[in-house]
């Protein structure tokens, strides 16, 4: 495998996976996908905890140039995905271009040689025209810090990163975090654990999950049937669609959507003081609406307590709530979930003339469509800032991503040229655009925080509108909008 690819993908997700396989159909094969793992799947790879799942269906959390008519459920369980990920790498030939165990430490362009040099932890240096960051958003798991966390003697774990040696049969268990995760595995782990406490600081909204098995029959229906899966996946979309219209033109739509969740509540919670600590305060969007049908009915479990008091400090074998009370605990799991503004922040990424990214974002992460940054030739990010969303699937945002990408490599082609990037006042306008809709969304006016706000409370996340909207601004560069250099 050359050390002198003339593309590096970074990342073996949907994203590193779909850029990879968009390059071999367009008949271009010198790249080289870096991961750090020996394994590809991304988040599918790390999230091994019990009960996890995706919350998109699954006919429309696939690639649309490889859709799954064997899914068996209409939410895919995490192994089906994972194994979803490898056949499609086998079947488009993308293995052979991975070299696994590869921990990318820098990035740095050559304003000189106009070749970017990729550093990896052992050593190994790449050297190559264009870099495309593949590395998501959920994979750099956020930790809580708590007073007293370090002095604990039990086993401590996050989902991400989950125990599988540890017997949780008998134990008494902290789940700290009320998020996506743990609404998944609180039922699992409530069926096994002799106590389980789970410390909520604020409640999600949750609706009802619409999932159901597939059985062979409609598998085979949509697997012979011509027209069949894609037709699914047409009716899939547009449905998730239809819930964007209070998130992103004006949050006294979500009326529907906010009656159905207070329904679940009332449908499975016949307590009336926990029916109190699950309701949020705040309008269904400004944080990440939620799908289950028994994370509920786990907190109504005799051995189960919702802890809605703030955590004073944690102990050797206790966690002590704000109002005194001492909690003995022999594992602590955190469903906190990750640090996702800050994945690229914090990468070493260098560009031209030694520009850094954090000087770069020193005043907040933003890029041009989400994709490229001025200052930082031949560099294109999958996943990047304000392409993120509450409502339907990522994988239609990466595919729209990847076709932006192909469009700027075509032009470096067509042009014979060294290095393209974004002016400046094309990618201020385009952001100007963005934030403004996004002042006036229900994630800033919702009246919640949620990991969608960086620290100054602005969504570098959340991408404000209709995905069709994405695609039919996002899917080509403008050339007007590009510095071509020769």
């Amino acid at each position: 495998m050359s050390a002198h690819p003339a593309i590096v993908i970074v990342g073996t997700g949907f994203a590193g996976l779909g850029m990879a396989i968009q390059l071999i159909r367009s008949g271009f094969h010198d790249f080289v996908v870096l991961e750090k793992s020996d394994d590809l799947g991304g988040t599918w790879r790390e999230n091994t905890y019990p009960g996890c799942a995706c919350d998109v269906p699954s006919h429309m959390y696939s690639f649309s140039f490889e859709l799954n008519p064997g899914w068996t459920r209409m939410f895919a369980p995490q192994r089906e995905i994972y194994d979803y990920l490898h056949r499609t790498a086998d079947k488009y030939g993308v293995k052979r271009y991975i070299r696994y165990n590869s921990k990318v430490e820098r990035m740095e362009y050559d304003d000189d040689a106009r070749r970017w040099k990729v550093s990896l932890a052992d050593g190994t240096v790449y050297t190559c025209k264009a870099v495309v960051s593949g590395i998501g958003a959920l994979h750099i798991p956020s930790h809580p810090d708590l007073p007293g966390l370090d002095s604990f003697k039990g086993t401590a774990f996050h989902s991400a990163e989950w125990d599988h040696s540890y017997d949780l049969t008998g134990k008494r268990v902290a789940v700290i975090g009320t998020g996506a995760s743990a609404i998944q595995f609180v039922p699992e782990v409530a069926k096994k654990a002799a106590r389980l406490h789970v410390f909520q600081r604020t409640a999600p909204w949750i609706q009802p999950k619409p999932d159901r098995k597939f059985g062979t029959g409609l598998r085979t229906f949509l697997r012979t049937v011509p027209g069949a899966a894609r037709a699914l996946r047409y009716g899939i979309y547009w449905a998730l669609e239809a819930r964007a219209v209070g998130f992103t033109i004006d949050p006294r739509l979500s009326g529907p959507m906010e009656r159905l969740a207070r329904r679940h509540i009332e449908r499975q919670i016949p307590d009336p003081e926990l029916r109190r600590k699950v309701t949020p305060d705040y309008t269904i969007g400004c944080k990440r609406v939620l799908l289950s049908n028994d994370y509920y009915p786990a907190l109504m479990r005799p051995n189960v307590d919702l802890v809605t008091e703030g955590i004073a400090e944690v102990r050797e074998h206790s966690i002590v709530t704000a109002d005194g009370r001492e909690l003995e605990v022999d594992c602590i799991i955190y469903g906190t979930g990750f640090k996702v503004v800050d994945a690229l922040a914090e990468q070493q990424i260098v560009g031209r003339n030694g520009l850094k990214i954090q000087e770069a974002w020193a005043n907040g992460a933003e890029a041009h469509h989400g994709t490229t940054i001025p200052g930082f030739p031949n560099f294109f990010m999958l996943l990047g800032p304000n392409t993120g969303l509450g409502h339907n699937s990522v994988v239609f945002m990466i595919e729209i991503q990847i076709q932006h990408v192909l469009s700027c490599l075509r032009m470096l082609g067509e042009h014979k040229a060294d290095a393209i990037e974004p002016r400046p006042e094309a990618m201020r306008r385009y952001n100007d655009r963005l934030h403004r809709r996004l002042r006036r969304a229900v994630w800033n006016e919702g009246g919640c925080n949620s990991w969608y706000l960086d620290a100054d409370g602005v969504n570098r996340t959340l991408w404000p509108g209709f995905t069709f909207e994405y695609w039919f601004t996002s899917r080509r560069a403008k050339p007007a909008d590009y510095v071509i250099t020769r």
